[in-house]
């Protein structure tokens, strides 16, 4: 358990980064008091559970913790966090890292900027060819992943981007092909599609997961992540960026399927690792559960998930593209006093 290391911590001054007050060290992370970094964004704190659960409110936004647990819920959304967050002596600890490189970017998204524009998107199908993917009986992730991706393209087409596919039919196409695809496109958006399964517990496990490539140093959600090597990769240079698209389709997809949330989290998969943009990977649904297969086997279901996937992009070029100047207001035009007054007409 946590407490029982923190107990052992020597308490240190804090640094630029955190907010003031004593900081605690363990296995080489520094942790800020939770009530300094809240105040210091406006946010006030409350324990919902004295000593076990505490959560941070403002006007706009509310994040919940729990003791000794790497998860967050952020306005009603699970975001995994890097680190646990952990209770010493009657105050909340959180992980400097987590303050800046998970909560940072979601309370204060990126801005908009002439730079961020949106308009070209790669869809990346998963697996194909050679490589099927997870089969449950006769059915082959690879097949329902182009479905889906050829759904979501149709219709942001609709909505007016650009759309390209990694792969538009049964073939195979290397990890590191796909970023590739992306920055030859010019994508703008890197979006790959792939569903998920278990060998135990498949009767319960099911819902979306949507990831984002891990910080640079820090530990994956998911330990079967294609990079070991936990030094700065091309992707690391959007994580910001990656991290907010994440949040707005994970919010997407969790409001509109109504499925369980099983949180934003980070991977070291090949595909993020290597795109020059901003990238995620989408997880939507378990073919291993026997309700949620046929849900994600049925073309409809799928177009209502396209149509999730296609708001949470709308959302984020909401807010991180720079919106066009309104037209010219139209030249005034003066009216005469009366006939032959001599009044200048609008040139």
């Amino acid at each position: 358990m946590w407490l029982a290391f923190l107990a052992i911590f020597t308490p240190c001054r804090t640094g630029a980064a955190l907010p003031s007050g004593d900081a605690l060290e363990f296995a080489g992370q520094r942790y800020a008091r939770l009530s300094d970094w809240a105040a210091a964004n406006g946010l006030i704190l409350r324990w919902a559970q004295r000593d076990e659960a505490v959560v941070l409110t403002n006007r706009q936004h509310q994040l919940a913790f729990e003791k000794d647990s790497k998860n967050c819920v952020f306005d009603g959304i699970n975001v995994l966090l890097s680190y646990p967050v952990a209770i010493h002596n009657g105050a909340a600890f959180i992980a400097d890292a987590d303050m800046r490189l998970t909560l940072a970017p979601l309370l204060s998204p990126p801005p908009p900027t002439a730079a961020n524009h949106v308009k070209t998107i790669v869809i990346d199908p998963g697996h194909g060819g050679k490589d099927p993917g997870f089969q449950v009986g006769p059915n082959q992730e690879k097949k329902y992943t182009l479905l889906l991706a050829q759904e979501v393209r149709d219709q942001l087409k609709k909505a007016g981007f650009n759309v390209y596919l990694t792969r538009n039919s049964d073939t195979f196409i290397d990890k590191s092909e796909r970023p590739v695809i992306a920055r030859q496109r010019g994508a703008d958006l890197f979006i790959s599609l792939h569903w998920n399964c278990v060998t135990t517990g498949k009767e319960s496990v099911k819902g979306v997961q949507t990831y984002c490539l891990t910080p640079a140093g820090a530990p994956s959600s998911n330990e079967s992540s294609d990079v070991s090597d936990t030094s700065p990769q091309p992707g690391n240079r959007n994580n910001d960026k990656s991290l907010f698209l994440a949040y707005e389709l994970q919010k997407s997809l969790v409001q509109s399927l109504g499925t369980d949330d099983r949180g934003v989290r980070r991977a070291r998969f090949t595909v993020l690792c290597l795109a020059e943009m901003p990238a995620i990977l989408i997880e939507g649904g378990y073919m291993s559960h026997p309700a949620e297969s046929r849900r994600i086997y049925d073309p409809a279901y799928r177009r209502q998930m396209a149509r999730a996937i296609v708001q949470g992009v709308l959302a984020y070029k909401h807010q991180v593209e720079l919106a066009p100047p309104p037209p010219p207001a139209p030249r005034p035009t003066s009216s005469s006093g009366s006939r032959g007054s001599g009044s200048a007409r609008p040139n």
